[in-house]
């Protein structure tokens, strides 16, 4: 069961390192359109709370 939770917390570590550059990817483009620094910040803090959470379960099941 840990071996599950640390590979979910890794995956979201993941996710959250590939949101970050992509969503500055997006800004730089204009892909995000009139309201672009507000759906950046969006972006940006998902990608810290998915990688924040991923962290944190990857270290629960290392120490479990």
């Amino acid at each position: 069961m840990m071996q599950v939770i640390a590979y979910l917390g890794r995956g979201l570590q993941l996710l959250g390192l590939v949101i970050l550059p992509l969503g500055m990817l997006l800004e730089v483009t204009g892909k995000l359109g009139r309201r672009g620094v507000a759906e950046l910040l969006i972006i940006l803090v998902f990608g810290f709370i998915a990688f924040q959470t991923g962290r944190y379960l990857e270290g629960y099941a290392r120490h479990a």
